[in-house]
């Protein structure tokens, strides 16, 4: 239950219902308990006085002549009257319950009980429409075989109802005054507890928009400093993205600068009234040449885009690796041709066993394709020399392994550039190779989306074309399945 209800959940004032609502249930039960025991402390003191009563009374029952007699002296008589506040009855039986003094309608003890003579026993009970505190005992007598005599002394409850009323006023009146002076420093407590957190956000409120430098974590109470810290990897990760995003595309616009460049140049010389045919005809054919870059560095860019939305579940389906291989290498076989490039297929036939894995098809065919395209590009060719690319498949259903392996009889790549190669845009130096430099960048990515591990080594080591051989790792089996598993989950939570 909450005593203030709210749209919207706010941290004070949950914090405030929580301790406010306990004071106020609390608060009726204390109220309660109190007169309880107010009742109790005010009962003592007038019970001693009935036990007291009683016992004078029954000091006076004796037996004369084989006769039960009670004698009360006038001076006693009159004290047991002498109330102003309550009524005193009193009531004395003899061993055959015959009336000798007091009260005949005094109500009795309970049936049963069984009689514990010099016992002074307490009960409440009514007497002529008042309720009544009754104390009572039994006196044995002197005689042959008698039963004991009963005394009983009862009085209202109008002392003992004011004496409790009393106390409950002395405990229960300073409360009206101490419950609202503890609410308001349980609200001062509050706000000056939440303070810290006001300054937090006024120290973010005053940043401005670029300022993605992380928080101080030694200004916020400890319970914060965990939703600080995880703020702090937010705007790191946030400034890395915005770094990489202002890098892509600082470098797109530098690689796209020089094909349009290139068009627009020809243009202005087939615009030249002094050009004849065959000049006409070169700048058109420079003009597609920079048309065919153009297009070329702008569907790179969209491959490796896709490729960097790995923040989303790819969908996946089992796939035929030797398939999708085979016919990206057929796709690539016209551009070799044109090159007089050797390119072939080493490995299982499609359908074959270990050769399976859960992937995306479309991106595993695109890193297939980029990894063909990037080793034609590298490979130098020609009628007289032409070049070898091999695409292989290496399966080992046993040790849950499955290695795609592209390898050219081109130059190879420098120990101290196999690093740097897969980085956007970046090209070997001393090579004059028109491409784009997004090849590896996207089979990197496309390879980590399916928990794949690339390598670079020399194809040929020790020749003086070594060439490269690009080694994609997948790990099959549970080890692969869980971890991709527990990526899905982290990403979906």
């Amino acid at each position: 239950m909450k005593v203030f209800q709210r749209e919207q959940r706010s941290l004070f004032g949950e914090i405030l219902d929580w301790m406010l609502t306990p004071l106020l249930l609390l608060w009726p039960v204390s109220l309660a308990l109190t007169w309880v025991v107010a009742q109790s402390i005010a009962g003592k003191p007038f019970d001693r006085a009935l036990e007291y009563n009683v016992q004078a009374l029954a000091a006076l029952v004796g037996v004369q002549q084989q006769r039960v007699v009670f004698n009360l002296p006038q001076p006693a008589h009159e004290l047991l009257r002498a109330d102003d506040s309550d009524l005193v009855y009193y009531q004395v039986l003899g061993a055959r319950g015959e009336l000798l003094s007091g009260e005949r309608d005094l109500p009795l003890p309970a049936e049963g009980e069984a009689p514990e003579p010099g016992a002074v026993r307490l009960r409440d009970g009514e007497m002529r429409n008042h309720e009544v505190r009754i104390a009572y005992t039994w006196v044995r007598l002197d005689l042959p075989g008698a039963q004991p005599a009963l005394v009983q002394v009862a009085e209202t409850r109008g002392k003992r109802s004011v004496l409790a009323t009393e106390i409950i006023k002395g405990v229960m009146l300073p409360q009206f005054v101490i419950l609202p002076l503890a609410v308001l420093l349980v609200w001062l407590a509050l706000v000056r507890g939440i303070k810290p957190l006001s300054q937090l956000e006024e120290r973010i409120r005053a940043r401005k928009p670029d300022d993605l430098s992380p928080l101080d974590e030694k200004t916020v109470p400890l319970e914060v400093v965990p939703l600080v810290s995880s703020v702090n990897d937010l705007l790191t990760r946030l400034k890395d993205s915005i770094a990489t995003q202002k890098r892509f595309l600082a470098d797109a616009a530098h690689q796209l600068k020089t094909p349009l460049a290139g068009l627009r140049m020809q243009a202005d010389l087939a615009q030249r009234e002094a050009a004849n045919a065959e000049e006409l005809k070169q700048s058109l054919k420079q003009i597609g040449r920079s048309s065919m870059r153009a297009t070329h560095t702008v569907n790179q860019l969209l491959a490796l885009a896709r490729a960097e939305s790995g923040g989303q579940v790819i969908a996946r389906q089992p796939c035929d690796l030797a398939r999708l291989t085979i016919e990206a290498v057929r796709d690539s076989v016209p551009r070799t041709m044109d090159r007089h490039i050797d390119l072939g297929y080493d490995g299982p036939e499609p359908g074959s066993p270990g050769v399976q894995l859960e992937g995306n098809p479309t991106l595993l065919k695109e890193m297939i394709r980029n990894l063909l395209d990037n080793a034609i590009n590298y490979t130098p060719s020609s009628a007289q020399h032409p070049g070898v690319i091999t695409a292989r498949i290496l399966a080992d259903p046993f040790g849950q392994v499955l290695l795609l392996q592209v390898e050219d009889s081109g130059p190879g790549i420098p120990p101290h550039e196999r690093e740097l190669v897969f980085q956007p845009f970046y090209r070997t130096l001393g090579t004059n190779v028109d491409g784009s430099g997004l090849g590896l960048p996207i089979v990197l990515e496309i390879a980590r989306q399916h928990r794949a591990e690339v390598a670079l080594e020399d194809a040929r080591p020790g020749q003086p074309q070594p060439g490269t051989r690009v080694i994609v790792r997948f790990a099959l089996g549970d080890g692969a399945t869980r971890g991709e598993r527990t990526e899905t989950d982290a990403q979906a939570a």
